[in-house]
């Protein structure tokens, strides 16, 4: 696979070749900008002396690629890091027109307030969309409080291990104090200006599919053909991913790396073994409804009914060439496959259309959760399979006191004189 960073410069490593463009840059993928020498950093006031550097960099895009490097293991954290040192980047070269390590604090604290609302809109932001396309962009909305804490929590962890390795004299993200206060007063502020209400940490999920939504997305995978081997292949495949996904609830990204291996069977009850968050290994009970998908898929593939400790196949397998498909790959998959599915709610479902067709493979998450809740699991026994650290997050899932407020608030009607038509 891939990494972020090999994505960049194929002349990384010799920037100095690199033929300058005249600003402004187009707003596009690192990989496709060749900027001018005075964005890469080779030299700056936060840049330390050569003396102290531990890493192989002589400009930022060099740093990154080592920064990144550290996690070649962990796909999704590496994604993640990935996207927002990329929309760093672009700020800082577009907005700032300098280098990332010649960011100050109140630089970053003007980034914080243009993530809470990029603007002009119209240039930063869009729908999801290949990179490769124009209609590319870095973002598709205003960030939210998690994803804005998620994302400094990410360039904070960047900045530091360019402050230790000697790359730059410190980490001006680092002096920001506060930073929830500061990132929730920005979304509140940006949500006010789209008279919206910014909801409170304990606000339920609301990002899943509900059973309504659930079933036309069966249906949409049941009505895949199967005239030729490689669509049956691919039916199969989309059948399975639903199941996984619904019964075991992982993140896009655990599936990239996990084998058929991580099926295990113990004392007669069978057991799911992941690397999680924190490269941690935690393992999630199989229901028997997963047993047999798993089996099915297997069949369908010539494989044995169960794994082995040493089957090594891909979990999810690319119909090319037999590799693990990847985070990326399964959302698109997905969002075809979601596409369909809207298609065939009736009219007056058309808000779930909507909803449909904004959802991806960490909606499917949310949905497993739900399920398991909805099914009146025991919440301990849910927060072990979602993997939550805190109780509290599993506790969002939770809707019956919603439920029953929204109940209660039937009993009041409407005092109305008969129409007379």
């Amino acid at each position: 696979m891939r990494r972020f960073w090999e994505f960049l410069f194929p002349e990384i490593g010799r920037m100095d070749t690199v033929e300058a463009m005249a600003l402004p840059l187009p707003l596009r993928p690192l990989d496709q900008l060749k900027p001018p020498a005075h964005l890469l950093g080779a030299s700056g006031p936060n840049r330390a002396p050569p003396e102290r550097l531990l890493i192989r960099a002589d400009n930022d895009l060099e740093a990154l690629k080592s920064f990144l490097a550290q996690f070649d293991s962990s796909p999704e954290t590496h994604r993640k890091y990935g996207r927002e040192a990329e929309r760093l980047f672009l700020w800082s070269w577009h907005e700032r027109d300098k280098p990332v390590s010649a960011l100050m604090t109140d630089d970053y604290e003007a980034y914080l307030r243009f993530m809470a609302d990029p603007q002009p809109a119209e240039t930063w932001c869009g729908v999801k969309a290949p990179r490769e396309t124009d209609r590319w962009r870095p973002f598709v909305g205003p960030v939210g409080e998690s994803a804005l804490m998620t994302a400094f929590a990410g360039l904070d962890s960047f900045l530091g291990y360019l402050a230790n390795s000697g790359y730059l004299y410190g980490n001006p993200l680092g002096l920001i104090k506060q930073k929830r206060k500061q990132v929730r007063k920005q979304v509140s502020k940006t949500a006010a200006k789209r008279g919206e209400r910014q909801l409170d940490e304990d606000a339920k999920i609301e990002r899943f599919l509900d059973p309504e939504m659930w079933m036309a997305v069966s249906q949409a995978v049941e009505s895949l053909p199967e005239d030729s081997e490689r669509q049956l292949d691919e039916k199969e495949r989309a059948r399975f991913i639903c199941a996984i996904l619904y019964l075991l609830g992982p993140r896009a990204g655990e599936l990239e790396s996990m084998r058929m291996s991580s099926f295990r069977e113990v004392r007669g009850h069978w057991w799911w073994h992941v690397l999680g968050k924190g490269d941690k290994f935690v393992k999630v009970a199989v229901p028997d409804d997963m047993l047999q998908a798993l089996v099915r898929y297997r069949k369908h593939r010539k494989l044995s009914a169960v794994p082995t400790k040493k089957d090594d196949s891909p979990l999810l397998v690319s119909l090319k060439d037999g590799s693990s498909i990847t985070a990326r790959r399964l959302n698109q998959i997905l969002k075809k496959l979601f596409s369909a599915a809207a298609d065939l709610l009736p009219s007056e479902s058309a808000h779930k259309k909507e909803k449909l067709l904004a959802a991806s493979a960490h909606w499917v998450r949310h949905t497993a959760v739900t399920a398991r809740v909805d099914a009146k699991m025991d919440l301990r026994i849910v927060q072990k399979d979602a993997r939550h650290a805190d109780a509290r997050t599993t506790e969002r899932y939770t809707h019956s006191q919603d439920e029953a407020w929204h109940e209660e608030s039937q009993k009041v009607t409407l005092p109305w004189i008969a129409s007379k038509a």
